[in-house]
């Protein structure tokens, strides 16, 4: 479940605000079943969250000219991160992602 959860955010790339539904959506439903789930869905989330939140201020930067390499240094660090994640969830490990504001505990 924990795969699914990480994998899921991949949705992104294809739907708007797929990368936090696609992990919420998998995490709402098996949170109660699994208790890897639940933690593997609450760090992906705090992840997603914060990365929405680092993408909007890049877009605001973007003015100045920074913001265009923000966006593409999160965008990389988006899917290097969901990889590691998805590997670490088949060793049993759920991934601490970096640069995470908690927002579920």
């Amino acid at each position: 479940m924990g795969v699914l959860i990480y994998a899921a955010s991949f949705a992104g790339y294809i739907i708007p605000l797929g990368s936090i539904l696609g992990p919420l959506i998998v995490w709402l439903m098996k949170r109660d079943e699994f208790e890897f789930a639940n933690q593997c869905g609450k760090n992906c989330l705090n992840f997603k969250i914060s990365l929405f939140i680092y993408v909007m201020i890049s877009m605001v930067l973007a003015f100045v000219g920074i913001g265009f390499i923000l966006l593409g240094v999160l965008a990389l660090m988006d899917i290097i991160c969901t990889i590691i994640a998805i590997i670490k969830a088949t060793e049993g490990k759920a991934y601490q992602y970096p640069l995470t504001i908690k927002f579920l505990k």
